[in-house]
């Protein structure tokens, strides 16, 4: 614990740093123990030289100053603690403290400062009629970092601004924050006004929510309770961690005991309504590398040269039925011939992202389910494609 004095001193350094990382534009800043502040910009990561070097006692002061703001007692002995916070300005930034060779290393990542569209992110227009719907689940699958809390606040905030109701969100930590506009906006994070997502999204339902987004569902405690806020007649969002559309329906499903999983496997053939999976690569593409040699005003510039890798999978009856007889193999298919719907795969995205110049063909062989298809696609301007590339590149 620290005393006043300390506490004061570690909150005008966290300030500075804070500040320090708004003038320079970085993107992300790094604290660890023996080492000098490391600010990322333009992608690149370098110690700040004019910065002292921070000791294992001032990392400690700063970590137990950001545990206060998750509200928690102290910072972990081991393991890691998420949490967010804004700068005086209002910038906001994620962060996580964690443990290396004993002592604390604390990360810092920048947010965006406004709420962007979904093709300044990557991603169709047309994925705006899932903030459309009335009830059922939406998930956005991919890893850790791949945009995923980006998406959902985007899909958040076009039902904030188009429709009236009660959005509930559970997250750990708050990271884009909403104010009411149309709709009313309650925003719980875990650790401070919730012990749990599970205890969070049970107490929801008695909260009168239309919409209700949950940060993550990843075991039987929160995806129960999730399917059946679905079932009940509210809209749901959530994330996922899995490599693709259909690798998320498997994700949910295989935390329930054999026995169990048919059953699930009809429940979510009712409620789910779309997949959208996706993943953060690095473009290394000529139009990538011309853009980058561009002076930027936009304090995320660094993040420019990712690009951003989706699929989109709607719960048509054909896929629904899929879904229920656990015959997820066919279901590729199914997304590769419903483009008339809505769906396309990741293939499809790789060779649109090479043919517009923004990676290389090695990049997208390597990512590629089918190689040669997506090179062939890309050569070969179809109808279907350039649909795509209108969908994505000229929002509502």
């Amino acid at each position: 614990m620290l005393n006043d004095i300390e506490n004061v001193r570690s909150e005008e350094l966290l300030g500075r740093l804070l500040n320090e990382a708004i003038n320079r534009k970085a993107s992300d800043l790094h604290l660890s123990a023996g080492c000098p502040p490391y600010f990322r910009q333009q992608g690149r990561l370098a110690p700040a030289e004019d910065w002292p070097v921070q000791d294992a006692d001032t990392l400690n002061g700063i970590a137990c100053v950001l545990s206060a703001r998750t509200h928690v007692a102290s910072p972990p002995d081991v393991g890691s603690l998420d949490g967010g916070l804004s700068a005086g300005n209002g910038t906001r930034f994620r962060f996580n403290i964690f443990r290396r060779s004993g002592a604390y290393s604390i990360a810092f990542r920048r947010l965006d400062e406004r709420i962007r569209s979904l093709p300044e992110l990557g991603l169709p227009s047309d994925l705006y009629q899932l903030a459309t719907y009335s009830h059922g689940l939406v998930l956005v699958a991919g890893p850790t970092g791949s945009g995923k809390s980006t998406t959902l606040a985007t899909l958040v905030d076009r039902i904030n601004q188009t429709r009236t109701g009660h959005i509930i969100t559970i997250e750990d930590p708050i990271e884009y924050l909403h104010k009411s506009n149309r709709s009313l906006v309650d925003q719980r994070e875990v650790g401070q006004d919730t012990r749990s997502f599970n205890e969070a999204l049970v107490a929801s339902m008695r909260q009168d929510p239309d919409v209700i987004l949950v940060g993550e569902i990843r075991d039987i405690d929160t995806i129960r309770p999730a399917i059946t806020a679905a079932e009940t007649g509210h809209l749901v969002f959530a994330t996922v961690h899995a490599g693709d559309c259909v690798g998320s329906i498997d994700r949910l499903v295989s935390v329930f005991q054999p026995e169990e999983q048919t059953s699930i496997r009809r429940q979510l053939a009712m409620v789910l309504r779309a997949v959208v999976a996706q993943k953060l690569i690095m473009g290394d593409g000529p139009q990538i590398r011309k853009a980058l040699k561009q002076v930027s005003d936009d304090p995320l510039a660094a993040q420019s040269k990712y690009v951003l890798v989706s699929e989109v999978m709607k719960v048509t009856s054909s896929v629904a039925n899929l879904i229920s007889h656990s015959k997820d193999s066919h279901i590729y298919s199914s997304i590769e011939t419903g483009r008339s719907d809505g769906m396309y795969t990741a293939d499809e995205c790789l060779a649109q992202l090479l043919r517009t110049g923004q990676i290389t063909e090695r990049t997208a062989k390597g990512l590629a389910r089918n190689p040669q298809l997506v090179i062939s696609r890309a050569s070969n301007l179809r109808p279907a494609r350039m649909r795509l590339d209108d969908l994505m590149e000229n929002p509502e």
